[in-house]
């Protein structure tokens, strides 16, 4: 079972590596690969209260996947963000990687997110706020992009609690 110990850590290099495409040979791997990160997401909302998405390279899996618990699961595979908002909103956002430090930074406020699901069919799924913001958060980690490199300037930082 994967827990909150499991999650890379901020400074960890693999966090900044730009992860593989999931391979058709892959489908395999992704329940369990969704189980682990399901695991680890829910031991964070216990311990921390927070979580609503994982990227799949928080846990070393270093692919092109991240997995979102909204209204229902979403797993999303090989994503691409499509028709990005030009209008910006700023926010301070967190992460699992180092959960008690928030950021300031600026996210679309819209956007299209194309993937495959975890059937290998693909999805168009355009959102807008909040679902944007964290779609921009955990794809961002599938390029090696963690929000404290997104911060607005050197003052866009802060404890949490």
């Amino acid at each position: 079972m994967k827990t909150i110990h499991d999650i890379l850590k901020l400074g960890d290099p693999r966090l900044y590596e730009v992860c593989e495409p999931v391979l058709k040979s892959d489908l395999t791997l992704v329940p369990e690969w969704t189980q682990q990160l399901h695991e680890a997401m829910e031991d964070i909302r216990r311990v921390y209260g927070f979580g609503r998405g994982i990227a799949a390279p928080q846990l070393g899996i270093m692919k092109r996947m991240f997995y979102l618990n909204l209204d229902r699961p979403y797993i999303i595979l090989n994503p691409e963000l499509k028709v990005l908002s030009e209008e910006l909103f700023e926010l301070w956002d967190d992460c699992m990687s180092f959960p008690n430090l928030l950021v300031k930074v600026k996210r679309h406020q819209s956007l299209t997110l194309e993937y495959l699901d975890e059937n290998w069919e693909k999805q168009s799924w355009t959102v807008e706020g909040a679902v944007s913001e964290l779609i921009q958060h955990e794809y961002d980690h599938l390029d090696g992009v963690l929000c404290t490199m997104r911060a607005i300037d050197e003052k866009s930082f802060k404890w949490k609690g």
